[in-house]
C-alpha cells in the first residue's frame, strides 16, 4: 500500500494529510485569514500557500522523500472522465492560466506538482469537479446555443459509491446507483455501472436549492431580476450561488440552525426546509427515470445528511424506488487518498491529461 501526502486547498483554508496503507496518520488544517484577503488570484496565492505547507512539514519533521506520491485536489479543467490523472505540463498550464476559470482547487494540482518535483516524486489529482460522463441525451438543454454541462461533486459521490460497494461486495461497475451529495450545494447523480450519465449542474443554477444556492429558478422572473437595475452581473451571480437557498430565506446557510427552528415550532422554517427536501426527492425521482427504474440503491451523503428531519422527509418520498443508505458528511482527503491508492495498486487506471 502507498504512503501519500494529500493537499486540499479551499477558499479559507488548506487541508493536508498523510495516509499510510489507507489510514490517516497525520492531518493539519492551515487557516487563512488576513494573509489571504488581499491575494485574489492564483499567482499571488501559490507561493504563500506553498510556504505555509512546507513550514508545517518542517515543523512536524515530516520527510516528503518517504512518500510514494503527492496528491492534490483537482481544479477547473476541460471536461474529463472520472478517475485519477497524473499531473503533467498540460494540466499545470490549464490550471495556472485559469483557462477554464479560477477556483482555489486549481492550486491543488500545482502545489502537489511543485512539492513532488522537489523530491523526484509524481503528483496526481482525482475526480475534479468538472468530471463529465453525461450521456448525449442529458446534454440537450432546450436552447440551441446552450448545452447542459457537468459540474457537481464527483469526488465525494464516487468515494461514497466505492464505500457502498465495499460493504455490499463488487465494484461500482456492478451497480446502478443514485447518489445525492447534500452540502452547501446539492448534486444528484445517476450512476450507471460506474459512470455518472446524468447530474444537475450544482454550481450554475440547476437542480434543488441548497443552503447557499438557488438551484433552478423560474426563467421569466429571473430575467426580470437581471434587468431590474438592482444588481450587476457579478453581484447577481454571487447572490445566486452564495446567497441563495436557505441563506436567502434566513440569512444563514447553517442547516442545523434552521432545523432547530423547525423543532421549536417555526412553521415558516418548516415550510422552507421541507421544500428543500422535497426538491431533492424530486431530483432523485428524475434520476430514477434516467436509469429506467433499474436502481440498486440510493445513497445520501454530505453535511445535510446529518439532519434526521431532513433525511426522513426525503426517504418518505423516495423509499419506494430502491433501498436508501445514508453516509453523512464528506471527507475529501480520504476520498483523494482512496482513489489514488487504488490506482497505484493497479486496480484503477492512471489517466493522461491532454489539452483540448
Amino acid at each position: 500500500m502507498a504512503r501519500l501526502f494529500i493537499i486540499n486547498p479551499g477558499s479559507t483554508s488548506t487541508k493536508i494529510g498523510i495516509y499510510e496503507n489507507g489510514e490517516l496518520t497525520f492531518t493539519e488544517t492551515i487557516r487563512h485569514g488576513t494573509d489571504m484577503e488581499h491575494l485574489k488570484d492564483l499567482e499571488s496565492q501559490l507561493p504563500v500557500r506553498q510556504k505555509l505547507i512546507l513550514d508545517i512539514l518542517k515543523e512536524k519533521d515530516i520527510n516528503i522523500d518517504s512518500m510514494d506520491a503527492i496528491v492534490g485536489r483537482g481544479g477547473l479543467l476541460h471536461p474529463l472522465d472520472g478517475g485519477v490523472y497524473e499531473v503533467n505540463d498540460a494540466m499545470i498550464d490549464d490550471m495556472a492560466s485559469c483557462r477554464y476559470g479560477w477556483h482555489s482547487s486549481n492550486l491543488g494540482g500545482i502545489l502537489a506538482h511543485n512539492i513532488a518535483t522537489r523530491h523526484n516524486l509524481k503528483a496526481y489529482i482525482a475526480d475534479p469537479v468538472i468530471v463529465d460522463e453525461l450521456q448525449p441525451l442529458a446534454r440537450v438543454s432546450g436552447w440551441h446555443t446552450i448545452e447542459r454541462i457537468s459540474i457537481f461533486h464527483p469526488l465525494n459521490q464516487k468515494a461514497v459509491a466505492r464505500r457502498f460497494c465495499r460493504e455490499k461486495g463488487g465494484s461500482p461497475q456492478d451497480y446502478n446507483l443514485i447518489i445525492a451529495h447534500m452540502g452547501g450545494g446539492i448534486s444528484v447523480g445517476a450512476h450507471r455501472k460506474g459512470r455518472v450519465i446524468d447530474v444537475n449542474n450544482a454550481l450554475s443554477g440547476d437542480g434543488p436549492f441548497s443552503p447557499e444556492r438557488t438551484g433552478g429558478l423560474p426563467l421569466f422572473s429571473l430575467i426580470e431580476l437581471c434587468y431590474s437595475g438592482e444588481y450587476t452581473e457579478s453581484e447577481l451571480k454571487k447572490a445566486l450561488v452564495g446567497g441563495g437557498g436557505l441563506t436567502s430565506y434566513f440569512g444563514t446557510s447553517d442547516a442545523r440552525e434552521v432545523e432547530h427552528r423547525v423543532e421549536a415550532g417555526d412553521e415558516r422554517a418548516r415550510l422552507i426546509y421541507e421544500a428543500m427536501a422535497y426538491q431533492v426527492a424530486k431530483e432523485i425521482g428524475g434520476a430514477a427515470t434516467v436509469l429506467k427504474g433499474d436502481v440498486d440503491a440510493i445513497l445520501l451523503t454530505g453535511g445535510l445528511a446529518y439532519g434526521k428531519i431532513f433525511v426522513d422527509w426525503i426517504i418518505d418520498r423516495i423509499g419506494f424506488i430502491a433501498p436508501v443508505h445514508v453516509y453523512p458528511g464528506e471527507d475529501e482527503l480520504t476520498a483523494l487518498a482512496e482513489a489514488v491508492g487504488e490506482a497505484l495498486a493497479g486496480r484503477e487506471p492512471i489517466r493522461v491529461y491532454e489539452k483540448e
